[in-house]
């Protein structure tokens, strides 16, 4: 008798039945595997209408983002104690980390008291200012980082981390939108050229790609190739697109998964939808002659960004649930001559804001509106003097320990400052304002949970506010 045929002993039975139990739970997860590869994703992923988490205070936004961080002690924030010590060094306590700055430099811009609540604003705001029992000032924003860059990320993303999802995104994914003939979500671009971060101010990250904005022109042409150059019959364009639906289905079931081939098929068909909605929906011309004055198109100064608030109006109208304007490079970065830069911006935008403003309001849309404004932080109270050593021509830094925003509409409660920075604009220090918080106070707004509203990406739930411990801001709710 040979070893093979000798009798099994009971240990070497048992570990041959538990390698034999090994084998067959591993066949069946082998089979699970298989038949998990080969169904198709379940997954569903469109900007059809979905129902919020709750009762939205608002049903769409409007940011104005103004890139390169606007001065907050020359717009929102006034600071008495800065012009008083204006000149002279700064308190140790506060001047550590702001070796590139010399000296205090107060503002020679007057503030003011507006409307019933008393809020302050700027002598160079002095439009928007007439709106200050609409407008929730958040005086005590902080940030994490002082290059651009990385501000520009969190301010619109989250976190300091390039290639994530923009919040219009987020909204996109998390509602949808009313008509389907236009996007979700659009950005308004400056005519004069791309803001720092270029494409990426309106990416969906790593959202599938349907969520991204769609960047609209405010001069020429918005949409380039949306007409066929030769006119079409109405029944040719049906069969052609009713043949191209058919086309599209069958490459795409066979491509089950593939996110990008999906929302490619879905940027055509809403090309194919917008060909009648987008013409109408940007033509300014059917705009009365007092609303073109209201939103500033009569005059050059103003004009090119009040195109964009009175398109952004006109967007919102029809249903888009995100749209955000941005001006081209960073023209708040006022390291050098602070003074005639803000001023300069101010003069751009300060009209047409408050155009857009009232025309939300005349029309009963400012309830449902949230109108955010503001940049990626804010500037410093001390003098930078990179160019210029003359009095009157200094420049501020960039300043992310304690800024400025404002809020508009959407459910905010008016005519209120909320929280502050130190006597010279230093630091945050009374209710102390992250940009989760923001963030999270805007998806309440828009009815959804920032906790609830998350996306499986590598291996976790992601969310817009991410790591943070995140809070909706309730005083600034009506």
């Amino acid at each position: 008798m040979n070893a093979d045929q000798l009798p099994l002993t009971r240990r070497e039975a048992i570990s041959r039945l538990g390698s034999g139990f090994g084998g067959v739970a591993l066949a069946a997860m082998l089979g699970e595997s298989r038949e998990a590869d080969a169904a198709p994703t379940a997954a569903q992923y469109d900007v059809m209408p979905k129902r919020p988490h709750f009762e939205p205070r608002a049903t769409a936004v409007i940011q104005l983002f103004m890139h390169g961080g606007p001065s907050h002690v020359d717009l929102l924030d006034p600071k008495p104690m800065l012009n008083k010590y204006d000149g002279t060094t700064a308190p140790g306590e506060v001047s550590d980390d702001e070796a590139r700055t010399t000296y205090l430099l107060g503002s020679p811009f007057k503030f003011r008291k507006h409307g019933e609540s008393g809020l302050e604003f700027s002598e160079i705001l002095p439009n928007i200012a007439r709106h200050a029992d609409e407008i929730a000032v958040i005086r005590s924003m902080f940030g994490e980082h002082r290059n651009h860059e990385q501000s520009i990320w969190l301010a619109n993303t989250g976190l300091i981390l390039s290639g994530r999802p923009n919040i219009g995104a987020w909204a996109a994914y998390g509602l949808g939108t009313e008509n389907q003939n236009l996007p979700a979500y659009i950005a308004l671009p400056d005519p004069a050229g791309l803001s720092v971060d270029g494409v990426r101010n309106w990416s969906s990250g790593w959202l599938p790609p349907v969520y991204q904005g769609t960047p609209f022109r405010a001069e020429g042409v918005a949409l380039p190739n949306l007409q066929p150059r030769t006119p079409r019959l109405p029944e040719v364009e049906r069969g052609r697109m009713e043949l191209l639906a058919k086309l599209n289905e069958r490459h795409k079931a066979v491509r089950p998964g593939e996110l990008e081939l999906e929302a490619r098929i879905a940027s055509f068909e809403l090309a194919g939808r917008m060909q009648l909605s987008a013409p109408d929906a940007l033509d300014l011309s059917q705009e009365t002659a007092a609303t073109h004055r209201l939103y500033g198109l009569d005059q050059d100064k103003t004009r090119s960004y009040g195109r964009r608030c009175l398109m952004a109006r006109r967007l919102i109208e029809r249903g888009v649930r995100f749209v955000q304007l941005f001006m081209a490079g960073q023209p708040w970065d006022t390291h050098a001559e602070n003074v005639s830069g803000t001023r300069n911006c101010c003069e751009q935008t300060d009209l047409p804001v408050a155009g857009l403003l009232t025309d939300l309001r005349q029309r009963g849309l400012l309830d449902s509106t949230l109108v955010q404004w503001g940049g990626e932080f804010g500037r410093t109270p001390g003098a930078e003097q990179r160019n210029s050593k003359e009095r009157g021509r200094e420049g501020r830094d960039h300043h992310p320990y304690g800024f400025s925003i404002w809020l508009a509409g959407g459910g905010i409660k008016g005519g209120q400052a909320y929280g502050a920075t130190d006597d010279f604009g230093y630091r945050a220090i009374v209710d102390r304002t992250q940009t989760a918080d923001l963030h999270a106070t805007i998806l309440h707004l828009l009815g959804l949970d920032h906790e609830r509203l998350t996306y499986s990406h590598s291996g976790r739930d992601e969310r817009l506010t991410d790591v943070y411990d995140a809070h909706v801001i309730e005083p600034l709710i009506a």
